[in-house]
């Protein structure tokens, strides 16, 4: 009995476990196939963890790669991320592998050539893997022939080659053709062909799809409801899609769904909450869906959430405590939404967390305590309204703890000396907080320590940079009570080796750091120091691409000289230099600004073509003398050109205004030019900002000035203009306008806006003019913005530029002196 026992069990191991590699053998002439194939395909074979270990003399069923069945046919082939590059165009050798059920060439690189159609001799292949494999043009008829598909893959991301092509056949005709699809990955293929009708296509033929995944598909919303029929899915993607419509409420319906990706979707409207609560839900991305709003549900104990990513979306409410629930929880990233209220202490507790994100909210209370997250990489609570202090235990234990950022917070305190010993972090801003004592001498011992920020706190001591791990890349101690010193008093700064971002403002330097020819710095901030004299040459050694020297006593350049080819931003204003302009190539400056110095020669004939990609000059303040050269024309991105503060004379170039159709802000005030306003204000003209006061111009206003619908600021000041009151722009957004001391006439009525309407006026000054008439039509009822003033920035206007890093120019709106 026994033996016909065990007789029986082995009949039905045998029977579940027939595609199993454990007793077969492969046959000759499969592994000739095989190494015929190896033969033919071009890979790097030192990059190679399979290919390059195939044997004639081992068993093929037990190379890395292949599986075979019981009888040794080989039925599944994994070459993904083997630099294959070649050699599958009509292979016999692959094609001829007529027993493959799985096939997978993923993250190869076959540079753009095509599917090859012998596929079609693959009729047993149950899933096909092609994803990111440098495959290019249209997928051939061939797949459609392959019925017993269950999972596709043709994802393709198209950077350098061109893209696949799902157009002839489209995504119709393959799911009706490949019914038994339970996963399809079709990521970055174009199927817009489809219209809004995708989701009726697919759900109409794939009523057991498992997994779809539709990202960067060009696709066009709403979500239709027939994709509710899509009852077993666990995976849906569909990021970077155009949808422009609201969550549809079915989802929550989906029992099985673990994954929902819907990142950078256009989605509008309010999130369900009961999406949220989804038994099975284990990652949710809605980043990037600036117009989705929603609130946060309460969680139930031991929830299946891993991962919530609401990143730039418009959540708002508060954190729910039972988010300490999550137990599962990996990551939680919630940058740059509209989340209030105190940071729930229970954060704290989610043991499996590894990335928090939770910036650039309103979030107020403490920071948790993090000893009980010991997985914890990555912490981000920038931008908040954090308050209280740290204390030993809030770090405690977190070996793996690699990024830690609070700036632009509200703590205070001292900074607990233990947070400097973690032996994995890599990355620490505590800028813009309140935190006091001295500054701690443990970062020699991170040797891993690559950013260090910790600008703007209320640090007082004396700094040796010896005291800094050679492993910075970024170091920042601006605007502390610090005075940056070196080991030894006789010499200059020490170099950091590895260092690329250098910010040393307002630090009581007295020297400069010596570079060396092979310096990495990229970004120098030694603004706001005690610097003077010359500026050494050696300071323009490397690749520096941004440098800032400005408020020190700089009054000359060491010679010779030559800026860094890739030299984009040179703040240098608020010195004592004096002399010609160091204005010339290379022609990579961005941000030029020279103001408030000493310079006293002309302005180079040549400067346009210099500044050529200069979105930001300013000299202004200085000594310069000369017209202004008609080359400034060619500068055609600048946003801000300020030439104020001079001995300019002549006129105004006529091309200035209709040649740079990006300026923002045009100051030639405080000079003695002349001539009239060129009326060759432009359609569509960006001007905010026009300051031509304290000149001797004449004529009138240009009437081209109405193309200027955005101009907030007009001054015309001190001039010798002679015009009637300005009626062509009581329609414009205007917020300052300035006549004083011209020769207008004339009543103040129009006749086309009896009211002056000018809802944005916070400031008018018309005196020292001969204007006659009624003064009470100038109703100051209308002038709504001199009774809405923002009282915490009441004297300034400003234009931004380069956003990413919240440059400005600044106009001051206190009341004229005479």
């Amino acid at each position: 009995m026994r033996i016909i026992f065990f007789l029986v069990l082995l009949s039905i191991y045998s029977i579940n476990n027939l595609s199993s590699p454990v007793f077969s053998q492969c046959l000759e002439d499969q592994k000739s196939l095989l190494l015929g194939l190896k033969s033919n395909l071009i890979f790097n074979s030192s990059a190679s963890n399979k290919l390059v270990k195939w044997n004639r003399s081992t068993d093929c069923c037990s190379w890395n790669g292949v599986e075979c069945d019981a009888a040794g046919h080989v039925i599944s082939l994994q070459l993904d991320d083997e630099t294959i590059s070649g050699g599958v165009e009509d292979s016999e050798y692959l094609f001829g592998l007529t027993y493959l059920e799985r096939l997978n060439l993923a993250y190869n690189n076959f540079g753009d050539i095509r599917i090859p159609k012998g596929i079609h001799n693959l009729t047993q292949l149950t899933h096909l893997n092609l994803a990111h494999a440098g495959f290019s043009g249209q997928v051939p008829f061939e797949i459609l022939g392959l019925r017993k598909l269950t999972s596709l893959d043709l994802s393709s991301f198209s950077w350098g080659h061109e893209p696949i092509k799902l157009e002839n056949p489209d995504l119709k005709m393959l799911v009706q053709n490949l019914t038994g699809l339970k996963e399809l990955y079709l990521d970055s293929i174009d199927i817009s062909s489809q219209g809004s009708e995708w989701c009726q296509v697919i759900s109409s033929s794939l009523p057991d799809l498992r997994i779809l995944s539709l990202s960067g598909c060009y696709l066009s919303g709403p979500i239709d409801s027939s994709l509710a029929k899509l009852r077993s899915l666990s995976v849906l993607r569909l990021d970077g899609n155009n949808l422009s419509s609201s969550v549809p409420t079915f989802f929550a319906n989906f029992s099985k769904l673990t994954t929902l990706s819907l990142s950078f979707c256009y989605l509008n409207g309010s999130f369900p909450v009961k999406i949220f609560q989804i038994p099975s839900l284990q990652n949710l991305d809605l980043s990037y869906n600036n117009l989705l709003g929603g609130t946060l549900p309460q969680f139930p104990l031991n929830g299946s959430l891993r991962n919530i990513l609401l990143r730039s979306t418009n959540f708002s409410g508060s954190l729910p405590a039972s988010i300490g629930n999550l137990a599962m929880l990996s990551t939680l990233d919630l940058y740059n939404s509209s989340f209030n209220g105190p940071l729930p202490l229970t954060v704290g507790n989610i043991i499996e967390l590894g990335h928090l994100d939770i910036s650039l909210n309103n979030l107020s209370g403490s920071i948790p305590l993090f000893h009980l997250s010991k997985k914890l990489t990555y912490l981000n609570a920038a931008r908040n309204s954090l308050t209280g202090s740290l204390s030993s235990m809030h770090f405690q234990g977190l070996t793996n703890l690699s990024s830690i950022d609070l700036s632009y917070n509200l703590l205070g305190g001292n900074i607990p000396s233990n947070l400097f010993t973690l032996p994995s972090l890599q990355s620490l801003d505590l800028s813009n907080n309140k935190f006091g004592g001295l500054i701690q001498e443990f970062f020699s011992q991170l040797d891993r320590l690559t950013e260090l920020l910790l600008s703007s706190i209320f640090f007082n001591s004396t700094v040796q940079l010896e005291m800094f791990p050679p492993s910075l890349l970024i170091l920042d101690l601006s605007f502390n009570n610090l005075a940056i010193v070196s080991a030894d008093s006789n010499s200059s700064l020490p170099q950091l080796p590895q260092i690329y971002d250098l910010r040393l403002a307002s630090c009581k330097l007295k020297k400069f750091p010596q570079l060396s020819r092979e310096s990495k710095l990229l970004n120098l901030d030694l603004s706001s120091n005690q610097l003077k004299g010359q500026i050494p040459n050696w300071i323009w050694y490397g690749s520096l691409s941004q440098v800032n020297l400005s408020f020190n006593t700089l009054d000359d350049f060491q010679k010779p000289y030559e800026f860094p080819p890739y030299l984009m931003v040179l703040d240098l204003h608020s010195n004592q230099l004096q002399g010609e302009l160091p204005i010339h190539p290379p022609l990579a400056f961005i941000y030029v600004d020279f103001s408030f110095n000493y310079f006293n020669n002309s302005i180079p004939n040549e400067i346009g073509n210099i500044i050529r990609r200069a979105i930001f000059f300013s000299v202004s303040n200085n000594k310069l003398i000369g017209e202004i050269p008609t080359s400034i024309c060619n500068a055609s991105y600048l946003q801000v050109l300020d030439l104020s503060g001079n001995a300019l004379s002549g006129s105004i170039p006529s091309c200035l205004p209709n040649k740079n159709l990006d300026l923002g802000v045009l100051s030639l005030a405080r000079n003695n030019l002349s001539g009239d306003i060129p009326d060759t204000f432009p359609n569509k003209c960006s001007l905010r900002t026009l300051d031509l006061e304290n000149n001797v111009l004449t004529g009138k206003i240009p009437g081209s000035l109405v193309n200027c619908s955005f101009l907030e600021v007009l001054n015309i000041g001190n001039n010798r203009i002679e015009d009637t009151f300005p009626c062509m722009l009581t329609k414009m957004e205007l917020r300052v306008l300035i006549l004083r001391s011209n020769g207008f006439h004339g009543e103040l009525l129009c006749s086309s806006a009896p009211t002056q309407e000018w809802p944005n006026l916070q400031i008018i000054d018309i005196s020292h003019n001969n204007f006659g008439g009624d003064l009470s039509v100038l109703n100051f009822s209308y002038w709504k913005g001199m009774i809405s003033v923002d009282n915490n920035n009441n004297d300034q206007i400003r234009f931004y530029f380069f956003d990413f890093n919240e440059l400005h120019y600044q106009d001051k709106r206190t009341t004229p002196t005479h």
